[in-house]
């Protein structure tokens, strides 16, 4: 809200020798059927920490970069691993990354999969020290309950939420709404796919 960068997200992007750079609405889908999504998810939380502690680290980064929350989203195939718990606090422990930089983003399909595997967890890893968040909330089926029992740390407004404010009258009263209730609970709200100035002053102004 005062200008300053508060915290990065770990985006994937496959760079194809022909095509370039391919998006990965074009093949985390399949990524996630075919079960390379752990690999890759594996791969991704791994080279997403590394960056964040080589930035931390590095004498003409290192004051910018020190508060920096580093986002990673988790896929439900990966989140479901055995080992994810002990993988994510092994590549803590090796980097020497603080646990409070890590923030990690499932989506509401990964909590109504399993509530209570997935209740524990989350809990095993907060205890540790990594936050979590909610992320495209508002577009999936998940009980509002869940909110009340998972130990998240802050949610993400979809963009599609986002994109017709200021003036679309119902979109702003779900704004105004997913904003009162995650303050209420004391939760932070990062909006997605903000790209206008009107659209920023519209939520700063709501403590967003």
């Amino acid at each position: 809200a005062q200008g300053q960068l508060h915290g990065v997200e770990a985006l994937v992007r496959w760079n194809h020798p022909q095509q370039g750079l391919i998006p990965p609405g074009a093949f985390i889908a399949e990524a996630e059927a075919s079960g390379l999504i752990v690999p890759l998810g594996n791969w991704v939380l791994l080279e997403a920490a590394t960056a964040l502690r080589r930035w931390q680290t590095e004498s003409g980064h290192a004051t910018w970069a020190q508060p920096l929350t580093m986002a990673v989203n988790v896929s439900p195939r990966q989140f479901r691993e055995p080992d994810f718990v002990d993988r994510v606090c092994a590549t803590l422990e090796q980097l020497g990354l603080n646990a409070l930089s890590l923030e990690l983003e499932l989506t509401e399909s990964v909590v109504a999969d399993d509530l209570e595997a997935t209740l524990a967890k989350m809990q095993l890893l907060r205890q540790y020290g990594v936050r979590f968040a909610l992320d495209d909330f508002g577009t999936g089926y998940s009980s509002l309950a869940y909110l009340k029992r998972l130990p998240l740390h802050r949610l993400k407004i979809d963009k599609s939420f986002i994109q017709d404010v200021p003036g679309d009258v119902e979109d702003e009263a779900i704004v105004l709404a997913t904003l009162s209730m995650a303050h209420a609970l004391g939760l932070d709200v990062v909006a997605e796919g903000v790209e206008l100035g009107t659209q920023r002053d519209f939520l700063a102004d709501q403590g967003c």
